[in-house]
């Protein structure tokens, strides 16, 4: 009897011990730095109700802004930013509100990830400043940038980068993932590049970011973590309460072979509990990769309706993703599993990158690298009022005025039946939305939306299959349906010369943009 309860007490203390030290109590501050040098005084007061989590479980600050929450080997334990504070920033722009706890260091992998940390400090205090911000701002969202080299980094350098260089009046940048392309290497270089905006900038993990020599998702974002902090975090701004989310499944579980969109119930754990502490009155934004759906099983649908199931209860909301190299508006209603009978926005933004850098290159030797629906590479500003938004899509290089891509026949000839169209490509467009067209000074009439190959990119792309000399660059992919496409038949009666077709697009925000093109009608002789 003696043996067996020696035995048992053994294992209990063994067992003790390791989850004594599997998890570790961090504890600390969340403060106003009033001096601004990183360091806790003893006048500078503590900030209450402010969130800290594990990744996992979410505490808030007491009164004195003190919290106490456990922390395993391999978690990063960060602050969740309240209106009306902002965080140190790095040398390259990135928020520093975490703290790795990786006493080990990372595995051993193909790029590197984070290095010993250490036992545990006594205390992790989180410095934060006072600022005017105001519930009206504007986000720069970049998707894409994935450069698979140096000379690619070169690229979105000239091409996007330098264009939104001290852009102003913007509170912050977020890139959607694939931050580069499979050589995690190019972590820095993209960096550096994006540090030149100027402003604080948010990261999320691609399918591209993660590092494959892993047989466990947990350790898929070592080498992203140990240059951008957690993969999974929020942050407050205004009343917009932004949720930056991992949902690439690393292996793919139902195979382990290749990866597919959801997320660990872990993650899960994390975005229900920051919820319990966000006001119903908040707009909700949630940044992803990978689409919520797409054509396929792209997407776990349990994952997905956990989400849907979490946000029941929040009237405002939005979420963001890139992944696709395209660029649509999709929208969730009740038959989809959303439990709101407003229906749920998920806009899949157009990348930096555009069709990965393909097709011909312009006068600054930069490929053009237009998308497979016809959408320009570009970037998106979002405007914020309180709990509402707005949407911009900028097209790199081009004035904002720039939102539709027209294709109209060149000539036609008089009194002859064509089965010719007019064709926008009305960038930002999804259903519901209205797109006008006239011919010269006659009425209005209402486009038809079609599901087709936009022309444009047609002719583009097909220039590189009958030139009897190379292009400088490299051909584009094969193209895509696009989303956002209007047709609209020619009148058949039109006077020989030249005539000018007008388009009026008006996209879900009320917003209206124009455009027009020329061609010309002629006597056959």
């Amino acid at each position: 009897m003696k043996k067996i309860l020696h035995t048992g007490l053994t294992a209990a203390l063994i067992f003790t011990s390791f989850t004594a030290f599997s998890q570790e109590l961090a504890k600390g501050y969340v403060y106003h730095d009033a001096n601004g040098d990183g360091k806790k005084q003893r006048r500078e007061m503590g900030l209450p109700a402010v969130s800290v989590s594990n990744g996992q479980e979410v505490v808030q600050t007491d009164e004195k802004g003190y919290y106490e929450i456990g922390l395993k080997d391999g978690q990063l334990l960060f602050v969740i930013k309240p209106s009306g504070f902002t965080v140190a920033l790095d040398s390259l722009n990135k928020p520093q509100f975490y703290y790795i706890h990786k006493p080990s260091g990372s595995p051993e992998l193909k790029y590197a990830g984070s290095a010993p940390t250490g036992a545990l400090p006594k205390e992790i205090n989180f410095a934060m400043t006072a600022t005017e911000e105001a519930d009206d701002f504007t986000a720069l969202i970049f998707g894409d940038p994935q450069p698979y080299t140096l000379e690619e980094v070169d690229f979105f350098d000239r091409g996007i980068v330098s264009e939104v260089v001290g852009i102003r009046d913007v509170a912050f940048g977020l890139s959607l993932g694939d931050l580069v392309g499979d050589d995690l290497d190019l972590f820095t270089p993209y960096a550096k590049a994006v540090a030149k905006v100027g402003l604080p900038w948010y990261n999320v993990m691609g399918n591209h970011d993660q590092n494959y020599d892993v047989d466990k998702d947990e350790w898929a974002d070592e080498t992203f973590e140990a240059h951008f902090g957690p993969s999974a975090y929020a942050y407050n701004v205004g009343k917009v309460h932004f949720i930056v989310l991992d949902d690439i499944l690393w292996p793919d579980p139902r195979d382990q072979q290749g990866y597919w969109g959801g997320m660990r119930p872990d993650q899960l754990d994390f975005l229900r509990n920051d919820l319990k502490y966000v006001p119903k009155d908040h707009l909700i934004v949630i940044a992803m990769h990978i689409p919520l759906a797409e054509e396929g099983d792209s997407f776990r649908d349990e994952d997905r309706q956990e989400i849907f199931d979490l946000l029941e209860d929040f009237p405002y909301t939005l979420s963001l993703s890139a992944h696709t190299h395209l660029q649509k508006q999709d929208y969730f209603f009740r038959e989809d599993g959303w439990k709101q009978d407003k229906p749920h926005h998920h806009y899949n933004v157009g990348t930096t990158s555009g069709d990965w850098y393909k097709g011909t290159l312009d006068e600054n030797g930069v490929p053009v690298s237009t998308m497979r629906d016809g959408t320009p590479k570009g970037y998106a500003l979002i405007d914020f009022e309180g709990n509402q938004y707005k949407i911009r899509y900028q097209v790199a290089g081009k004035s904002s005025d720039y939102q539709m891509e027209i294709f109209a026949p060149k000539v036609l000839e008089k009194d002859k039946r064509t089965t010719a169209g007019i064709f926008v490509n009305f960038f930002m467009g999804g259903e519901g939305d209205e797109v006008l067209i006239r011919f010269d000074e006659g009425e209005w009439k209402a486009m038809g939306k079609v599901e087709d190959y936009d022309p444009s990119y047609l002719v583009d792309l097909f220039e590189w299959d009958v030139t009897e000399e190379l292009i400088e660059g490299r051909r584009p992919s094969n193209p895509a349906q696009s989303k956002h496409l209007w047709r609209g038949a020619i009148p058949a009666k039109l006077k020989a010369g030249e005539h000018v077709v007008r388009i009026q697009a008006t996209d879900r925000f009320g917003q209206v943009h124009s455009g027009e093109a020329k061609f010309k009608v002629v006597e056959k002789k």
